[in-house]
């Protein structure tokens, strides 16, 4: 029978969370998962011991302080098996669900019999309100804490002997668990009051009127402690010593600092006597209303959602006062009685108020005013009190039916209404929509739902939610910023300042000498950030930027991105020294991060430290070995100190860098050049194609590329990349210059050499380089009277210029030389010249000799100029 309640159990868990396997990841999950930096197998596993929840030191002023290091670790291994595919969070969720189904149903049947433990169990693995807990990923603290929390329960019902003597092995197991659950979620503790109610009401069967009678009599002297007492105060000074050392522990964690929460996380907890008191009380019945009628659910109940209750003629106090005398009641008869029933009753009222204790604000304030997630435990003492009523009424004959009936449709209809909550958490857009329909005074709403289109760049509707938020919360600090930064993405700098002004006007005031905790969410000092970023796009008003950055300094000395903000800020205004202190700063604070040691190595760079500026991307790829843009410039860096002994070091970054990066035609390039300088042509020459590839008229990929070519003795090669070079660029003078050479000494087109080295003069008549091959060009075209104009111009635009001097002594002595043989000077003259020779058949055999020997000197002396450009 059990396993087929355990089956039953869990395919209806399935049934109805089947769909939530769709659903994204949602609010919360966005600061767990995607932002959280401990789900990283690069980051080390120590760390999920030193950070909360969200990945933030646990020192840090703004650290939420919620410490649950073994939910993050199930993340991890989330990660690990398929990174960030929500599917997979979300399946482990609705798995763990089955898991308290079916310890939850162990636990009912302790109290309850079979039928109704059954039931209990059905209505907890559908009912509505835990969609926040399943559906919601970091639900999953509470699905985890749950599991502890009742194994641990279960563990100590088994410390009872059959002589009633105490077997400690469970007592043992239990605080193990109970640590479990507590570093699951901060509430698991509480299972160790459930443990203590268990022991003295229900496994030794005292009622109160008897614990009282007990204690008197022992007051008076009448009788020492019964051994079964004994034993009992025995049992619970071991879980109470147990309770303090986790609490201690917990203490210690947090730094004695309890997170800091804003008036518009939880407005009663800032108000004044009697709102703040009669607002809390009047959460209890809210909370209790949630579970028995949850047809409206919200997943954000902060802000303006519930009106605080400021008097105590408020209408609200009835709930409040009616809610009071029912749990009054019920713990009376359950606390007067023996019998099974009141025991059951106890046991449903322990599980509802206890775990509920932590959330309730009675004691201390949480960053929340309701939230659903929290009524997971709770719902498990509801549940065992629905069950409890419906046994009662079940068994009498005339309403047998009809309670069969009635529990049907409450199961029937809570499947269907979790079924279709869980759409609601498929996206973000569609949650805080479906919350607004619920509740249209929470400004944190319509913020949201503006993120939510902000994210699919829908700026102008994302404007009109944020314009909605600062209406219904004219004092919210975020929705104003929100306002800005739409109006900046919208090209709206006038009016991004306006709003940012307006933000940073509701800012609180520093008072001196007391300490700046804001009392304001930390993120709202970005109100500063912003606007200095938006002011110094303005190259006048860098200085006012660099105010407003000290400004956020001075209110928190450990606001790490205005330091880094401000360094950014210096390097523009070529304060690279200050610069470097900036970083140096927000480093002391915290020396892990990899983006701050990239950006004191830029710094390095602009100071011209280049050794320096390695150190530090060093100490960014330890901290985070895939850090893209540390590995790009440092391996840049490597590459043009022009050590051979970087080159190794230098190719396997850029390697790692386009794997992180492989649409990135740069990274190709940069390995292309060191294969190059490594004179490994074969592997230059994949990595430039790769480049071009990706890039589409890369300039300086086709250049090399061409070049490569060329010093490979491969010109011809060379001559369709310079030609796609020049199509997309068809300035560039090396490009032409390169053309103009192969075109004139390895095809012999001194046409096409020409038009290059034309175009080039035609672009900057003052080119020399452009020039003198123009000038080669007409020496190569026996133009030697123009060579010679040529020449001469191009020493006169360089004329410290030896070569150019050199060349044209060569050309003024073939000139000289043709002379005296008689031969014409240019092809102009080349017919009248023939008919000139002709006429000198007359002349010695001696003088046509030296006239041969001068001849082939001159062409000695030209194919010099052949390799002296060449070389060029």
């Amino acid at each position: 029978v059990l396993i087929e309640s355990i089956l039953l159990l869990t395919g209806l868990v399935v049934g109805c969370y089947w769909n939530s396997l769709s659903c994204g990841f949602v609010f919360d999950d966005v600061s767990a998962i995607l932002d959280n930096k401990d789900l990283r197998p690069a980051t080390p596993l120590r760390n999920l011991f030193l950070n909360d929840f969200w990945g933030t030191p646990m020192a840090e002023e703004r650290s939420h302080k919620s410490y649950r290091p073994l939910t993050v670790l199930t993340f991890r291994l989330n990660y690990l098996f398929s990174e960030l595919s929500s599917a997979s969070y979300h399946l482990l969720n609705v798995g763990l669900h089955s898991v308290v189904c079916v310890l939850f149903l162990r636990f009912c049947r302790l109290f309850l019999d079979k039928t109704s433990s059954l039931v209990a169990a059905l209505l907890f693995a559908v009912h509505p309100i835990h969609t926040e807990a399943v559906t919601g990923v970091v639900g999953r603290a509470e699905l985890l804490s749950s599991i502890f929390l009742l194994a641990a329960f279960l563990a100590y019902t088994r410390s009872n002997g059959a002589d009633q003597s105490i077997v400690w092995t469970p007592i043992a197991v239990t605080v193990v668990l109970v640590a479990a659950a507590t570093l699951c979620k901060e509430q698991g503790i509480t299972v160790i009051a459930i443990c203590c109610v268990h022991e003295v009401f229900v496994a030794q069967g005292f009622t109160l009127p008897m614990l009282l009678d007990t204690l008197l009599q022992v007051l008076r002297g009448k009788d020492g402690f019964p051994y079964a007492v004994l034993q009992t105060l025995l049992k619970l000074i071991v879980l109470i010593i147990s309770t303090l050392l986790l609490v201690i522990i917990r203490v210690q964690v947090i730094q004695s600092q309890l997170p800091v929460f804003t008036r518009f996380d939880n407005p009663a907890a800032v108000s004044p006597t009697p709102a703040r008191q009669l607002t809390f009380n009047y959460l209890l019945p809210l909370n209790a209303w949630l579970l028995l009628n949850p047809s409206e659910l919200c997943c954000d109940w902060t802000m303006g959602t519930i009106p605080l209750v400021e008097s105590p003629l408020d209408l609200r106090n009835l709930a409040t006062l009616a809610f009071y005398s029912l749990l009054g009641l019920l713990a009376f008869h359950s606390l007067r009685h023996s019998h099974s029933s009141a025991k059951t009753v106890l046991m449903a009222l322990s599980l509802i108020v206890l775990p509920f204790i932590p959330a309730s604000n009675l004691f201390f304030p949480v960053g929340f005013v309701v939230a659903e997630r929290v009524l997971y435990v709770p719902s498990m003492g509801f549940c065992v009190l629905v069950a409890h009523g419906f046994r009662i009424v079940s068994h009498k004959r005339h309403l047998r039916k009809i309670s069969w009936l009635m529990i049907g449709v409450l199961l029937a209809t809570h499947a269907v209404k979790t079924f279709n909550r869980n759409w609601d958490w498929e996206s973000e857009y569609t949650l805080f929509t479906s919350a607004l329909k619920v509740n249209k005074n929470n400004a944190k709403l319509w913020n949201n739902v503006g993120h939510a289109l902000e994210n699919q760049n829908n700026y102008e509707k994302a404007l009109r939610y944020f314009l909605q938020a600062t209406r219904v919360q004219p004092d919210d600090i975020g929705a104003h910023m929100n306002v800005g930064r739409t109006y900046k993405n919208l090209n709206k700098s006038k009016e991004a300042e306006d709003a940012y002004l307006v933000a940073k006007s509701l800012m609180p005031q520093i008072i001196p000498g007391k300490k700046y905790a804001t009392r304001v969410a930390p993120n709202h000092l970005n109100v500063y950030i912003n606007l200095a970023n938006l002011i110094r796009t303005n190259d006048s008003r860098l200085e006012e930027a660099d105010q407003l950055y000290r400004q956020a300094i001075s209110m928190r000395p450990d606001f790490k991105q205005a330091y880094i903000s401000r360094g950014e800020l210096l390097l523009k205004m070529n304060k690279p020294l200050e610069a470097r202190d900036a970083y140096l700063r927000a480093l002391e604070l915290d020396s892990t991060n990899a983006d701050l040691w990239y950006n004191l190595a830029i710094v390095n760079i602009e100071m011209k430290e280049p050794s320096e500026a390695l150190k530090n991307f060093n100490h960014a790829l330890e901290l985070n070995p895939r850090h893209k843009l540390a590995l790009f410039n440092s391996a840049l860096l490597m590459q043009e100190s022009g050590e051979p002994r970087f080159r190794p070091e230098a190719n396997r970054r850029f390697l790692t860098y386009v794997q992180e990066e492989p649409d990135d035609a740069n990274g190709y390039f940069n390995l292309g050049m060191l294969a190059m300088d490594a004179n490994e042509n074969t592997a230059a020459e994949r990595w430039m194609r790769e480049a071009i590839r990706l890039q589409t008229g890369f300039r300086s990929a086709l250049f090399n590329l061409a070049l490569l070519y060329s010093q490979s003795r491969r010109e011809l090669d060379a001559l369709p990349v310079l030609d796609e070079l020049l199509r997309h660029h068809p300035e560039h003078v090396k490009g032409l210059i390169l053309k103009g050479d192969i075109l004139m000494n390895h095809k012999k087109d001194t046409q096409g050499a020409k038009v290059c080295f034309q175009r080039i003069l035609s672009m900057d008549p003052t080119n020399v380089q452009g020039k003198h091959n123009l000038c080669v060009v007409y020496f190569e075209e026996r133009d030697l009277p123009r060579a010679e104009r040529c020449l001469e111009e191009t020493l006169a635009l360089a004329p410290h210029e030896e070569y150019v001097r050199r060349h044209l002594g060569i050309v003024r002595g073939k000139m000289a030389a043709m002379s005296v043989a008689g031969q014409p000077l240019s092809p102009a003259s080349a017919e009248g010249a023939a008919d000139k020779q002709q006429r000198t058949k007359s002349k010695s055999t001696k003088e046509i000799k030296d006239i041969e020997k001068k001849r082939a000197a001159a062409l000695k002396r030209l194919e010099e100029i052949e390799r002296i450009l060449s070389g060029d």
